[in-house]
C-alpha cells in the first residue's frame, strides 16, 4: 500500500482509497467475517490482501454502528487500517462516509466477502480507470475472473455523490453503484474483460454460505504461510487438479 503518494490522473494528483464493506449480520452465514482459516478470521484475510494493492493511499473498513460489528472495528485497529461506521441498510452513504473520512478522490470498493481477492486483478482495474476518461470501471459481468478474485469497482467519489443525490430507491441505496451502472447516459462506464485462461463463470469464491466457507478455508489452508497472497491463477490451477473440492 502506498504511503499517501497521490497518483497523477488526468493532469492532477488523485487520492485513491479502498473501502471494505463488512458486517457481522448475514442471513445465510451469520458471523462469517470472523470465521477462521489458517488461524486468522476471514476479515483479516480480506484486509491483508487489500493492503497489498498498489496505488492505494489508504484502506478504510466501512462497517455499521451495530454493537455486533465492534469486533470488526477491533480487527481494523489491530491490522492498522482506518474504519468508518455508518448505516447498515444505506450502504451507498456508508461508502461515501468512509471515502470522505479518508479524503478520497477515487474509491476502490471491495466487499468483505472476498477473502481470496487477487490484488493484481484489482490493480489492473485501477490502472484502467486511471488511464481512461470514465466515472466508473469494473470487470465485465460474465467475462470477469472467477467471482471473489477480482471483484472491485473503481469510481470517483464525486460520481457516487451525484448518484446519491439522484436516487432514494432502496435497491440503489443498498448496492452503492447500482444507479451508476444503470445510467450510462449520465455516467461514463468502462468494463474490462478478464483473461480468457482464467475464465470460469461457474466458480464461486465469495463467502456467502457454509459450503463457500468450507471451500475457501480449504484453499487458504492449502497455500498456508508459504504463499499467503496466492493469486487467481494459483486458485484456478489448484481447483482444476482437485475438482472434488467443488462437490458439495
Amino acid at each position: 500500500m502506498m504511503d499517501d503518494k497521490r497518483v497523477k490522473m488526468r493532469g492532477k494528483p488523485q487520492r485513491i482509497v479502498a473501502t471494505i464493506e463488512a458486517r457481522m449480520t448475514s442471513s445465510r452465514l451469520p458471523g462469517k467475517m470472523m470465521l477462521p482459516a489458517s488461524e486468522r478470521p476471514m476479515i483479516e484475510h480480506v484486509i491483508r490482501r487489500v493492503k497489498q494493492i498498489r496505488y492505494v493511499d489508504e484502506v478504510v473498513l466501512a462497517t455499521t454502528g451495530n454493537k455486533g460489528d465492534d469486533c470488526l472495528v477491533s480487527e481494523a485497529d489491530r491490522l492498522g487500517i482506518s474504519w468508518f461506521r455508518g448505516s447498515e441498510k444505506d450502504v451507498m452513504m456508508r461508502v461515501i462516509g468512509a471515502a470522505e473520512s479518508a479524503d478520497s478522490d477515487v474509491v476502490v470498493e471491495i466487499s468483505g466477502d472476498c477473502p481470496v481477492l487477487d490484488p493484481l486483478l484489482v490493480e489492473q482495474n485501477i490502472l484502467m480507470y486511471v488511464h481512461n476518461p470514465c466515472d466508473y470501471a469494473a470487470y465485465k459481468h460474465g467475462l470477469s475472473p472467477p467471482a471473489g478474485t477480482g471483484d472491485s469497482q473503481v469510481f470517483s467519489l464525486d460520481a457516487l455523490r451525484r448518484a446519491a443525490e439522484m436516487t432514494q430507491a432502496p435497491p440503489d441505496r443498498e448496492h452503492p453503484t447500482r444507479f451508476i451502472q444503470r445510467n450510462p447516459d449520465v455516467f461514463s462506464l468502462l468494463y474490462i474483460v478478464g483473461s480468457l485462461d482464467l475464465h470460469w463463470p461457474e466458480l464461486h469464491l465469495l463467502l456467502d454460505t457454509k459450503s463457500d466457507y468450507e471451500l475457501l478455508k480449504r484453499i487458504i489452508e492449502h497455500f498456508g504461510d508459504s504463499n499467503p497472497f496466492f493469486g487467481c491463477r494459483d486458485v484456478v490451477n489448484l481447483l482444476r487438479t482437485k475438482p472434488q473440492w467443488l462437490d458439495f
